[in-house]
């Protein structure tokens, strides 16, 4: 994933492509499975143009390929259970779940692969893979930060990161709104992903 360089920079505007993340961090090198019991996968939107409602998906499987020397060699995978989403409104998960938003029944899942990724600055990174929502499948960028690694109390190796993408709903397919008495649309286009994951090293 392009996580792991934490080589200061001067120049923070150009992006680093496949940048070596030297040997202090060599040892992230391997697979890594996402621990759903510590990580997060949420979003939020704009409602009734003056809040926002957020929710998060409860199931869903991660897996990552690390190099730590070479992190445009990383990649990762995320596949979502449509059916989990929780916004801790039952009918609003509900309404959700059809066909006027994700349509949950034809399409159960939600996927992201990875394609490609980049330093930006210490511990900022950048991902772009493919987003599959409602059968569509288009190109998303992820703004990373690489939050650390550690042994847990029980020997497992961890490494966390945080992550964001905003996107247009539309431009997968959900496109349901209504109008406000007020002026404006009951839900905004724009969507914002958040990713707060921790990853536990393969044996």
């Amino acid at each position: 994933m392009g996580l792991f360089n934490r080589t200061k920079t001067a120049d923070t505007t150009t992006a680093v492509v496949d940048a070596p993340a030297g040997p202090g961090l060599a040892h992230l090198t391997g697979d890594w499975a996402v621990d759903t019991a510590h990580s997060q996968v949420g979003f939020s939107v704009r409602h009734a143009m003056v809040t926002n409602v957020r929710g998060a998906f409860t199931e869903y499987d991660g897996k990552l390929h690390l190099d730590g020397s070479e992190p445009g060699n990383s990649s990762a995978e995320l596949v979502i259970k449509v059916a989990s989403i929780d916004t801790k409104q039952a009918q609003r998960d509900e309404h959700l779940r059809t066909g006027d938003f994700f349509a949950a029944e034809a399409h159960p899942e939600i996927t992201f692969r990875s394609t490609s990724a980049e330093r930006l600055r210490d511990d900022s990174y950048r991902m772009i893979g493919d987003l599959t929502i409602k059968g569509t499948t288009r190109p998303v960028v992820l703004d990373l930060e690489y939050t650390g690694s550690a042994t847990d109390a029980y020997g497992a190796e961890r490494v966390g990161f945080e992550g964001a993408a905003t996107i247009d709903r539309t431009d997968w397919g959900l496109s349901y709104n209504a109008a406000l008495e007020t002026g404006g649309v009951l839900i905004g286009e724009k969507v914002k992903l958040t990713f707060d994951i921790s990853a536990v090293k393969a044996a």
